[in-house]
């Protein structure tokens, strides 16, 4: 793509709206919310940089824009406009509250009245209601709009019950008791939960502020054969890039020319800087840090892997729990419940009980404000908020909150040997060679038609005959034969190379070396079997080391009460060594990629909530197969799309740490839900009076708003205590 069409495309880029109550709520006009009424606000970040970042997100599809919401800036504008409200309301609330009942009656407090009482509540209650309260009535208008009930509903019909009843009594009856002090502390009340609630959620955005700021605001690319300064966000497809010691990497891509080595650790969490030469890939907000190479992009905008990683982040803190679904239907209940409460207080008190209209009323509006699931409503979404937060913060990739949650639930975990329980780069350690064949002749040819092939084991053997400085001949007819191993064609004879199998399915004996292969299997070693025009000639044995925080991780996944089962497709006698020493009891052995997947379905149909661990590549089945699929090790694509957790570092100790971070949240998330429910079970019958009369238990209006944001408060905090886990997730 030319600089023209990229002018043009940017032309086009329009900025979006979104809800700072419903993040997931996104427009392409400025507006209302149609949840809960509040002003749509921009997504453009405060900085530069998130700037350019919304920027490149909004060049694509549709389907992408929720990538495109920046959301540290709109946590900071949540956070800044209902500390705003919140202020504001309590200016007024003071003066409110000392020249109310409460303050005259209680507090026998005698200020001058420069105007008569009443009106001088009305005057100072109704900004409260109409202005900073704004968000609660438009909330409700939209709310009953869409049929639907939630606690704007319930906190406007408290306010508004509250207040307008005593805009009446003001007009028909100036000096009796009114109720603005009800009103004005519901709302201030309530705001301040929310604003604490605000601060809470943008305390977990320092994850992705971090993210963010992983891009370099301009880059230098080669366009009409001139090295030019642009801004990253207008990098587009096959741009050659420029990069000097210290610049940090734009957008995923090439290199094309030069070498260098670079630090990915903000990426993937590994430390030891990487060598990268021509063909090697490079990643976006990685640093360079000593030569001066070229890259082509190949990944820009929501492509790269750190927008990937930016967009599961936030959608995991905007989704949904199951537990919030509960809460969510319950909370609706509530407010049926409250009103019902309300009107049954009132009706009971003034029909049956007698009392006067004013008495019944303070019983009504009391049972209304105290019963608002606001606490319920908060109970898990701030759970979520901070324990993704934290994930991301250790390299822990959680892609929405069901999976935060429902990983505290596993009963069995299984393990991909290699590049998970091992270091993924095996070393030859043992060349034999029989039939007139000598051990570098035997590695020459497993060389040769190893060239040919990806595999890992392949790889190493071909390493290991360059070290020797062994000539490798070209192969003809190439076969790779899937799970098994290669056949081709060299100086005119016939090679097979590749697991035993592989030899006996195509009638080659290989009992004449029963022992010598068996003597290498024992100890763990992948063997490399090879036979020429038929006839067995050699083995290659290699070694894959294992990491060393493996045997920890075993013994701490045991101690959690997980089935550890490992799955590789390696000879049964190197499993059965490996297992042997990581204390692993059951595996399975000679396993086809495409058939670890139904291993894990045998593990579920014998009942057990089974999780995945695997490399995101080759495993990308069984991670779909898996109740909780965990991609361990990589930042790849593949590994984003096919894992509910992507574990950015290799350490497989992570797996430990995701799951104990998921059992805190969960014990967070049922501390909440109890609390705030509890609350309001308890609350309502002493909000209605049921218990006055015989223990004189009564709570005025003013008193429940006080009780009901107290405990919204309460859930906030406790939700932020979350992160008193840190320190123990690596214990």
């Amino acid at each position: 793509m030319n600089q023209n069409n990229h002018n043009t495309e940017s032309q086009t880029t329009k900025t979006m709206y979104a809800c700072p109550m419903h993040p997931e709520v996104i427009k392409n006009a400025p507006g209302k919310c149609p949840g809960c009424g509040m002003d749509l606000i921009p997504t453009k970040a405060d900085s530069h940089v998130g700037h350019d970042m919304q920027k490149m997100f909004a060049r694509q599809s549709h389907a992408d824009h929720e990538a495109a919401m920046t959301n540290p800036s709109i946590a900071k504008k949540m956070e800044v406009d209902m500390r705003r409200r919140f202020l504001i309301s309590l200016l007024l609330s003071i003066p409110i509250f000392l020249y109310s009942p409460v303050g005259v009656n209680f507090l026998k407090l005698n200020l001058p009245t420069p105007i008569p009482i009443n009106w001088l509540l009305l005057i100072l209650t109704t900004p409260i209601v109409f202005w900073t309260g704004s968000i609660f009535i438009t909330g409700t208008y939209y709310s009953l709009k869409a049929k639907k009930l939630n606690m704007a509903v319930l906190i406007a019909t408290g306010v508004l019950a509250s207040y307008l009843f005593s805009v009446l009594l003001t007009f028909i009856k100036p000096e009796s008791e009114t109720f603005y002090e009800a009103a004005a502390l519901l709302v201030t009340f309530v705001l301040f939960g929310h604003w604490m609630e605000m601060k809470s959620r943008r305390g977990t955005s320092d994850a992705l502020r971090a993210l963010f700021a992983l891009v370099p605001p301009k880059a230098n690319v080669i366009r009409g054969g001139k090295e030019i300064s642009i801004p990253s966000s207008e990098i587009v497809h096959d741009d050659i890039v420029v990069l000097r010691p210290g610049d940090k990497v734009p957008v995923d891509g090439e290199i094309v020319e030069g070498e260098s080595s670079i630090d990915e650790s903000l990426v993937t969490g590994e430390s030891i800087p990487v060598t990268k030469t021509i063909s090697a890939k490079v990643v976006g907000g990685s640093v360079n840090l000593t030569g001066t190479f070229k890259f082509k992009a190949k990944q820009v905008g929501s492509e790269t892997v750190l927008a990937q990683i930016i967009k599961m982040v936030e959608t995991a803190q905007n989704s949904k729990a199951p537990g919030q679904r509960i809460a969510d239907k319950a909370a609706g209940w509530l407010v049926i419940v409250a009103i019902g409460s309300g009107l049954a207080a009132f009706f009971g008190w003034y029909i049956i009980a007698g009392a006067g209209f004013l008495t019944a009323l303070t019983f009504a509006v009391s049972t209304v404000v105290i019963a608002c699931p606001d606490a319920l409503g908060l109970a898990t979404p701030t759970v979520v908020a901070v324990g993704t937060g934290i994930g991301a913060k250790h390299n822990i990739l959680i892609k929405d909150a069901a999976t935060l949650e429902n990983t505290s639930r596993l009963t069995a975990i299984v393990l991909d040997k290699t590049g998970t329980l091992t270091e993924g780069k095996p070393k030859v350690t043992d060349v034999l060679g029989w039939n007139g064949f000598s051990s570098d002749q035997v590695l020459m040819l497993q060389a040769a038609i190893g060239s040919a092939s990806n595999h890992p084991i392949s790889k190493a053997i071909v390493d290991e005959a360059k070290n020797r400085k062994l000539n490798i001949e070209k192969v003809s007819n190439f076969e790779s034969i899937s799970g098994y191993g290669l056949k081709g064609t060299i100086n005119g004879k016939q090679v097979f190379s590749g697991k035993e199998k592989l030899l006996t399915d195509n009638d080659i004996n290989t009992g004449s070396q029963r022992d010598q292969i068996d003597a290498l299997a024992t100890q763990g070693k992948t063997l490399n079997v090879m036979a020429v025009d038929g006839k067995i000639v050699g083995v290659t044995g290699v070694a894959d080391t294992i990491k060393p925080s493996s045997k920890k991780t075993i013994t701490a996944l045991k101690a959690l009460g997980l089935e550890v089962v490992m799955i590789t497709g390696d000879h049964t006698k190197v499993a059965e060594a490996v297992g042997k020493e990581l204390g692993i009891d059951r595996f399975f052995a000679e396993v086809l990629p495409q058939d670890k997947e139904q291993y894990v379905k045998k593990l579920q149909d014998e009942g057990k909530f089974v999780a995945m661990v695997g490399d995101g590549i080759n495993d990308a089945p069984a991670l779909a197969r898996a109740d909780i699929g965990i991609a361990i090790g990589a930042g790849t694509d593949v590994a984003i799309e096919t894992g509910n957790i992507v574990l950015m570092k290799s350490d497989p100790y992570d797996i430990v740490a995701a799951i104990r971070l998921s059992k805190a949240t969960v014990t967070k998330m049922k501390q909440n839900l109890f609390w705030a429910a509890i609350y309001n079970l308890l609350a309502i019958p002493v909000a209605a009076g049921v218990f006055y009369t015989s223990f004189g238990l009564s709570l005025r209006p003013e008193i429940s708003a006080l009780l009901m944001s107290a405990s919204s408060i309460i859930v906030a905090t406790n939700a932020v205590l979350l992160k008193r886990v840190e320190p123990k997730l690596k214990v």
